[in-house]
């Protein structure tokens, strides 16, 4: 709890610097922190909110499924054969480094506009650090284990599951934290890109609309529900690789 507190006490800080300062500004635009907490209770409430929050949790599982199912394999390949890191490696280095956001119009005229591109959006923005994640991971196994499965006759299916990929959990799995929170940006900026599904549609309406306070309230949700996501993947995490201290 102790630990905990300066992050609560600068969470105090920052809601009563928001409440204040609105209050003196009197602007429209950026409403008061406790009328826009009374309004996150409507929001949640309304039948358009609960739609979306079924569409944006789709897209963002069907995305970052498809990262994991690409992303752990990949990197498990360079982490092993130096000729596939090689190859890919410079590919790789390159999109995690671009501007992907730039990206999703691009994926409109070949997906259409609709959950497909919000899904190859989240697909793009998590799977490149799972992939150098889950390499770096593979490269750190030791040796004398790899060594100590040849010659006890295990195939190489055998060695990734039982050997390679536990030894490289803890690596493996702050490659998936990451990409979750590279993911939940992905879902979001593809929709608000879009502008037609989820999220996106409602941040749309509500600007449009000016009704900043639902927009205010309904940007206190998703980074609540972002926050949350992370955590329990973070807890996950501290849970699979606690062999990770006697490795």
């Amino acid at each position: 709890m102790a630990g905990r507190l300066p992050i609560l006490l600068s969470l105090v800080a920052w809601a009563l610097f928001w409440e204040v300062a609105t209050q003196i500004a009197d602007s429209t635009m950026f409403p008061p922190l406790s009328a826009i907490l009374v309004t996150i209770g409507e929001v949640v409430q309304l039948t358009s909110f609960q739609n979306a929050l079924v569409v944006t949790a789709r897209s963002f599982a069907l995305g970052m499924a498809l990262a994991l199912a690409v992303g752990i394999p990949v990197g498990a390949l360079m982490g092993r054969f130096e000729a596939a890191d090689k190859i890919l490696n410079v590919w790789v280095n390159i999109f995690i480094s671009a501007p992907l956001t730039a990206v999703v119009p691009a994926l409109m005229p070949l997906l259409g506009i609709g959950e497909a591109t919000v899904v190859a959006t989240v697909f793009l923005f998590a799977v490149w650090v799972i992939i150098i994640d889950t390499r770096e991971g593979i490269c750190g196994v030791s040796p004398s284990l790899v060594e100590m499965a040849r010659s006890n006759g295990a195939t190489r299916w055998q060695m990734f599951w039982k050997i390679l990929l536990p030894s490289a959990m803890p690596e493996v799995m702050t490659g998936i934290r990451l990409g979750v929170v590279r993911g939940v940006k992905g879902v979001i900026i593809g929709q608000i890109v879009i502008a037609l599904v989820g999220f996106g549609a409602l941040f749309e309406t509500y600007l449009q609309t000016f009704q900043m306070t639902r927009f205010w309230a309904l940007v206190l949700v998703v980074f609540t529900l972002g926050f949350v996501l992370v955590e329990l993947v973070g807890l996950f995490e501290k849970r699979l690789t606690r062999h990770a201290k006697s490795r």
